[in-house]
């Protein structure tokens, strides 16, 4: 049976899902819709912008869960980068599926401490703790340096502004064949134009209507 579905990973998604879509935040309901947007592709305020955010769990959806897990285990994959913890629910996916692919190593990055604090607590409550290693600060700064010799997938699904500036930190590690899972890819329309030019060296595609895949071709 798949770690994903079973206890204590199963069970544990389905509440932390429920938690997550009864979560609220005052200073997101008082912010201009057109601040929020400047501020969704701010290279500047996103740490401001995130700080308000810090009471929303902001996870992938649970469709996306799915294809994490199901990607990471048709790639056989064992060494992942996820850029965005926030409280470790796709973290908790990609963990399940190393644990079924026999182990590896997932690197994950949060600037929020009380995230942290509460994603390490829930890894150690679905008995994968094993298997994450949380880099806690600004990913440009945690993801400069100490990577894996190579990479198989890798998760964007932190501020927006910075998918492309994450790419490059660890793109040199990517293998080919690799798999680049961005979420909400739309606020990021510099990370798209990169993906989908011809001379990129990958191959990409809008999967649904929130994520964009993409494979590493050389």
């Amino acid at each position: 049976m798949s770690t994903l579905i079973t206890s204590p990973v199963g069970p544990l998604l389905q509440r932390l899902f429920d938690e997550a879509d009864a979560a609220t935040s005052p200073e997101l309901a008082k912010m201009p819709r057109e601040e929020r947007a400047r501020l969704l592709r701010s290279k500047t305020g996103y740490r401001e912008f995130y700080g308000k955010l810090k009471d929303l769990w902001l996870p992938v959806s649970r469709e996306t869960g799915v294809l994490l897990y199901t990607l990471a285990r048709s790639t056989r994959a064992r060494t992942v980068i996820e850029f965005g913890t926030s409280f470790g629910i796709s973290t908790l996916h990609l963990a399940a599926a190393l644990r079924d692919n026999g182990g590896g190593r997932i690197i994950t990055t949060e600037f929020e401490a009380g995230k942290v604090a509460r994603a390490r607590a829930h890894f150690a409550e679905g008995g994968v703790g094993d298997l994450v290693e949380i880099r806690e600060g600004d990913a440009l700064e945690t993801l400069s340096a100490d990577l894996p010799e190579t990479i198989d997938l890798l998760l964007l699904d932190g501020a927006k502004a910075l998918y492309d500036d994450v790419l490059n930190l660890v793109e040199s590690r990517l293998r080919p064949g690799a798999l680049i899972v961005a979420d909400n890819a739309d606020f990021s329309p510099e990370y798209l134009a990169r993906m989908r030019s011809h001379d990129s060296g990958y191959l990409s595609t809008a999967v649904g209507d929130d994520v964009e895949l993409s494979i590493r071709i050389r």
